[in-house]
């Protein structure tokens, strides 16, 4: 079977810290990128958080040989030959952008960034289900070793293994995995996630002493409590919520992830979780 090379024109649909991290990855391999944002001030903001990354790179002796434009206009999208989806964890509006990227991409193969979405859900969203692929990536995306490919049904043979050569041309290591939820990442890492704050809810340990026993005893190089803090807890809570509804009551989330999310403290991003940031 013959493989792919890396398209050189690449979209990613979401200019947040993934789709950043995604246009980012896809640049300093030579590749043309175009992000698409909702709107002028979402724009320039994305524009900003690459900006920033690419240079960080740059001053570690990086080469970016590629190149990163943020747009509104989603036709921008048409010539290129792959399309990243990277935006919020809601199958509304997954599916949505994808229907959209279809119509003004026609020719394009899509990768949807979900962390546990069903693949073959988010794929009636588009005319050809067999141009979807998963390609989930890690937070950050820049220093992330790793790629989930994750296999619906229909996608296409042909494309899991481009999809694995693209992986391979980002300098990153692909896994393979079937459509199903919380893929192997996801549903690991909240496992260790829920029962790390199940035992700070219940006074086992403190949260530093809880990541230490990860970190020195297992080698983990982030505690899992902090990792929730840099994921987001709200996003650690709507994963775990969608595994409970399709894995049952082990994945419950416990009522500590749900007061800290319904009192604001969502992790780095506000500045608070379960450390201060």
């Amino acid at each position: 079977m013959t493989v792919a090379p890396l398209p050189q024109a690449i979209g990613v649909y979401g200019g947040g810290r993934m789709g950043a991290g995604i246009a980012h990855a896809f640049a300093v391999a030579g590749a043309s990128v175009t992000v698409v944002e909702s709107d002028e001030e979402a724009a320039v903001a994305a524009r900003d958080r690459v900006a920033k990354s690419l240079g960080r790179a740059v001053e570690k002796g990086v080469a970016v040989v590629g190149s990163v434009e943020v747009v509104t206009d989603p036709d921008r999208l048409r010539p290129t030959g792959l399309v990243v989806e990277a935006v919020p964890e809601l199958v509304d509006l997954k599916r949505e952008v994808l229907a959209r990227i279809a119509a003004v991409a026609p020719e394009a193969v899509v990768g949807t960034n979900t962390s546990s979405l069903s693949i073959d859900q988010l794929a009636d969203a588009l005319p050809d289900p067999s141009r979807l692929v998963g390609l989930h990536f890690f937070n950050p995306v820049p220093v992330s070793d790793l790629v989930e490919v994750v296999v619906g049904r229909r996608t296409s043979p042909a494309l899991v293994a481009d999809a694995q050569a693209w992986v391979a041309a980002l300098g990153k290591t692909a896994i393979t995995v079937r459509d199903s939820p919380g893929f192997a990442s996801s549903r690991l890492g909240v496992a260790i996630a829920l029962e790390a704050v199940r035992m700070l809810e219940e006074g086992v340990a403190s949260a530093a002493d809880i990541d230490t026993a990860m970190t020195l005893g297992y080698r983990h190089p982030v505690g899992p409590l902090r990792t929730t803090d840099i994921v987001g807890l709200d996003v650690r809570l709507s994963i775990a919520e969608h595994l409970e509804r399709e894995l049952g009551p082990r994945f419950a989330p416990p009522a500590l992830l749900r007061e800290k999310v319904a009192a604001g403290e969502l992790g780095r991003k506000t500045g608070q979780g379960f450390y201060s940031w």
